[in-house]
């Protein structure tokens, strides 16, 4: 993916973000976007409460993917590095 073409696309991305940040922080979390991948794979790291919260596979899927393929549809995943684990 052309550097254009990325910068454009986590644009979109952080907006995303920007729309749900007030609920992750809400509950004393955040999420950071480390980097987009040449397969349109979004590496995010949560942060805060999100980090330990047995939540945050729904939080990952519900909220933070949902909004981000909203704004950005030719995302293919997101991929927390820090999320726990599905129970």
């Amino acid at each position: 993916m052309d550097s254009n073409k990325k910068e454009e696309l986590l644009v979109r991305i952080n907006q995303a973000i920007a729309n749900i940040r007030p609920y992750l922080e809400a509950d004393g979390g955040d999420v950071r976007v480390l980097d987009v991948d040449d397969d349109f794979v979004v590496h995010v790291e949560l942060l805060g409460a999100c980090e330990s919260c047995p939540m945050s596979p729904m939080t990952m899927k519900a909220g933070i993917e949902e909004a981000i393929k909203r704004m950005a549809p030719e995302v293919t995943a997101i991929k927390a590095k820090n999320a726990q684990a599905a129970l």
